[in-house]
């Protein structure tokens, strides 16, 4: 596997699909603005949107990749028979979780949103938005488990471009539906459109490797008990920053448009999260379980560093730009129609907070992966539970002082903790260790961001006048912000060999 060659190409579907997913969310911001309306269905987007994200950026790629490759190394119609069982299991589960929040969906609405009142219809809205919303999980977690096989098999394009199906089917409905008012509705009803459709196409591209076959009369070995034992632990270490953002908007729901604010914030910082720790996690898991299975130390130790290195690489530039430019990215992307100037600086606000908490966002990704490739979900599970209470501990007691900007604040803080506990456990398992060459390239990597940021600095002022928010082109002001930046950061980066070409070249 090239390391470099395989992100690159996860990380252009991702880009592709974080770019439509930006034109939905610019609709959005439009129609919807950061009102009551907004909050109810960022509500009951976010829930089948969290289950999205816990499954198919790694989530279950931590359960299942190594047990099918173990399978997989010993023959293809184990690995069949394992698939196959966990198919039919997961599919049962998942019908049972989505009639049972169906029924009790009022109930369900009040504990993910306790702080909506029904004042405008609000609660109302949310819980009649988040029944038809609901059924997405079903598709999307299988479109996950379908993932994960091709993953198993280092066919990643497939399930890095299965996510666009979702934005562009939302992009539609906007077009067609435009400003009528059961908008809302058309795009509850189009999301799990989506999670149908998104089905329908990975199961017809795993046909190679994998094929379906409904069996409820269940048999459950060792090996099944095995993997779920570890799915629920991986569900929750593996999307810990979810949960978290998840926690978040639970508590902001008492505070008008907080939820909505966080969802703005949140949008633009996972563009670079997916690349720089989700994308190089999903990739490296199937290749680190093969390499510790054969106890081949040499090449672990090179594929762990490169894909940390890469991480940084990809996470620090990200970071010190939305630090230093919240709002003018903010005001860029989505100040427009109804989101108002108060609704740009109270999302550049939470960015900012955020953006520090981003390379600990990635690190966990990285550091996460290192241990589920030993078959291991439990230990990032505990540091995961600590990292969310100490979350909601923060939130809670700093919310009626702070206001929402507690979260972010909250979810940083909580994150890097959780990072620094999988470095220190690593470390002391001798799961990893730093190889020669990691802190020089380091340092190397640091150099090129301080050079890159100034620059930037410098671009961002003298392109002041076009970030004002009545300003029609800023958008365009943006995207030029990024190109000139990002591109010199690369060859600034190459000149001090703080990115090597010949990496591109190399296999691990």
């Amino acid at each position: 596997m090239n390391l470099i060659k395989s992100t690159g190409t996860f990380s252009l579907f991702v880009i592709l699909s974080r770019i439509l997913g930006y034109i939905r969310d610019f609709f959005i911001a439009i129609y919807l603005g950061s009102g009551p309306i907004a909050d109810a269905f960022f509500v009951a987007f976010r829930i089948p949107n969290t289950f999205r994200r816990l499954f198919a950026e790694g989530t279950f790629n931590a359960a299942f990749v190594p047990s099918y490759t173990s399978e997989l190394l010993s023959s293809k119609k184990k690995a069949q028979r394992f698939a196959n069982s966990v198919f039919n299991l997961l599919v049962l589960a998942l019908l049972s979780l989505t009639i049972l929040v169906e029924i009790f969906m009022p109930s369900f609405v009040k504990l993910i949103a306790p702080g909506f009142s029904d004042i405008d219809g609000k609660f109302k809205l949310a819980t009649d938005l988040t029944r038809i919303t609901f059924p997405f999980l079903i598709f999307i977690s299988i479109a996950s488990f379908l993932s994960a096989i091709l993953n198993s098999h280092n066919k990643f394009a497939a399930a890095a471009a299965a996510p666009l199906i979702l934005n562009v089917i939302l992009i539609i409905c906007f077009l067609i539906i435009k400003r009528d008012i059961d908008l809302v509705y058309y795009l509850s009803f189009a999301i799990t459109l989506a999670g149908i459709i998104q089905f329908i196409f990975l199961i017809v591209l795993t046909r190679k490797y994998f094929y379906p076959s409904f069996n409820f009369n269940l048999q459950i070995d060792n090996k099944i008990k095995f993997f779920f034992k570890k799915l629920l632990p991986s569900i929750f270490s593996s999307g810990v920053t979810q949960i978290n953002i998840l926690i978040g908007t639970i508590i902001a729901s008492f505070q008008a448009s907080a939820v909505s604010y966080l969802y703005y914030a949140d949008r633009i910082y996972q563009i670079n999260l997916a690349i720089a720790g989700i994308a190089i996690g999903i990739i490296i898991l199937p290749n680190l379980s093969r390499y510790i299975k054969s106890k081949n130390k040499s090449k672990l130790e090179i594929l762990q560093n490169k894909s940390l290195e890469l991480s940084l690489f990809l996470s620090l530039p990200a970071t010190l730009a939305l630090i230093f430019a919240s709002e003018e990215i903010v005001s860029a992307l989505f100040g427009y129609g109804s989101f108002n100037e108060e609704s740009v600086k109270n999302s550049a606000l939470a960015l900012f907070y955020f953006a520090l908490g981003l390379p600990a966002f990635s690190m966990i990704k990285i550091f996460s992966s290192f241990i589920f490739a030993r078959n291991d979900t439990k230990t990032p599970f505990y540091f995961s539970i600590i990292s969310v209470i100490v979350n909601i501990v923060i939130s809670l007691s700093l919310f009626n002082k702070l206001g929402f900007i507690i979260i972010p604040i909250a979810t940083t803080i909580s994150s890097w903790l959780n990072g620094l506990l999988l470095l220190i456990f690593v470390l002391n398992k001798n799961y990893f260790s730093f190889n020669n060459s990691f802190f020089t390239q380091l340092f190397k990597i640091f150099v090129a961001n301080l050079i890159c940021m100034g620059s930037f600095k410098i671009l961002v002022n003298d392109l002041n006048n076009y970030f004002i928010f009545s300003n029609s082109y800023k958008f365009l002001a943006i995207i030029l912000l990024v190109i000139l930046t990002f591109t010199f950061y690369l060859l600034i980066s190459i000149l001090i060999k703080a990115f090597k070409i010949s990496d591109i070249k190399l296999n691990y």
